[in-house]
């Protein structure tokens, strides 16, 4: 039996500086989103009031103004996961592992798709909740835009290729 008192880790407060150096990482975090497109930042999932505090400032001009703003958005930061919206903004950059497996899977399936016939079952059978009429159409196309040397719909296949598999990996 034990006769001490609770000797359980009880919490150390930050320091000012770590607690400073997390509130700038923070800022650092919401001027990078200040970056990114109105596309970028629907897929983020990010609160109402955050997202309003960067349209806005990606609307400023002055120096000051983006300064205060930039501080704002800092603020808000602290309500919400940042280190949930850093792995959204490092897989949209393809900076993530899942992205680029995720960016090499469709590339074997377009390599796939337009070798065989058989690789279109077999990617139906992998994947779900997409137009297979689409999809069967652009093979079709992109074949036969190979035959005359022409890539009009190459990037539009690998897009949807990636989305499918995107979509059917969450």
């Amino acid at each position: 039996m034990n006769n001490y008192p609770d000797t359980e880790q009880e919490e150390i407060p930050l320091s000012r500086t770590k607690r400073k150096e997390h509130v700038e990482e923070l800022q650092e975090l919401g001027i990078e989103l200040i970056k990114y497109s109105k596309d970028k930042l629907a897929k983020l999932d990010l609160p109402a009031n955050l997202l309003e505090a960067i349209k806005q400032a990606q609307k400023l001009t002055a120096n000051g103004a983006i300064r205060r703003q930039c501080q704002y958005i800092g603020k808000l930061m602290r309500n919400v996961d940042a280190d949930a919206i850093r792995a959204k903004l490092d897989y949209a950059n393809g900076d993530s592992v899942k992205s680029t497996q995720t960016l090499h899977i469709a590339e074997r399936w377009r390599d796939q798709l337009l070798e065989t016939d058989a690789a279109l079952d077999k990617f139906i059978a992998a994947y779900s909740g997409f137009d297979i009429s689409d999809l069967r159409s652009l093979v079709r196309s992109v074949r036969k835009e190979r035959e005359l040397q022409q890539h009009r719909n190459f990037t539009k296949l690998f897009r949807l290729i990636r989305t499918i598999v995107e979509e059917n990996s969450k």
